[in-house]
């Protein structure tokens, strides 16, 4: 053979092994996104596995106030194992004493330790004969205190009502109704 027909065989097979390596390191990298795209299915189906449906909780405080809280669905929450992420949430506190506090929001929080709440976006409590709108509403059973803020708004049949924060006493169903802001009055429209 001449050198030119072995240089050509050689090209031939090294251009041949390029082949199959090139192939090799593509089935390699198609089987490592296999293997990616397997762990992350894992990791999906058990944030799924994770997720409870039709939750309820019912507490009752020392001095006889009974919580009730009703969820379509919740996860325990990845920071803190005692804190349950509740979806489309109901709840509602009760008194022997004192009117019901009706309470639904889009979502909220849940110890099932010291029994506190933190509901979230579209808040909306119905106390008496008074709306309440606002975007978060933590209810603290430890203290019997609950506060509402973030875009206040009290409505009433005779009124509306802005306010920066609303403190409600779980155990005299007091209100207080603070204004936006330090020395501004609250703004009240009547119809």
């Amino acid at each position: 053979k001449s050198f030119s027909d072995t240089k050509t065989y050689n090209d031939k097979k090294e251009n041949s092994n390029k082949a199959i390596n090139s192939k090799l390191d593509n089935n390699q990298i198609k089987d490592v996104k296999l293997k990616k795209t397997e762990i992350k299915n894992e990791i999906k189906e058990a944030k799924v596995k994770d997720l409870v449906k039709n939750i309820e909780y019912t507490s009752v405080d020392q001095k006889g106030n009974t919580f009730h809280l009703l969820a379509n669905s919740g996860r325990s929450n990845i920071n803190n194992s005692d804190i349950l992420d509740l979806i489309n949430v109901k709840g509602k506190i009760t008194s022997e004493k004192r009117d019901t506090i009706y309470i639904v929001s889009d979502f909220a929080q849940y110890n099932s330790v010291n029994l506190n709440s933190k509901f979230y976006k579209n808040v909306i409590i119905n106390y008496q004969d008074k709306e309440i709108t606002c975007i978060n509403f933590d209810i603290d059973m430890e203290t019997n205190k609950a506060v509402a803020y973030n875009n206040v708004l009290i409505t009433d049949p005779k009124s509306k009502m802005k306010a920066g924060i609303v403190e409600f006493d779980l155990k005299t169903k007091d209100i207080n109704i603070n204004p936006s802001e330090i020395n501004k009055e609250i703004k009240v429209i009547t119809d």
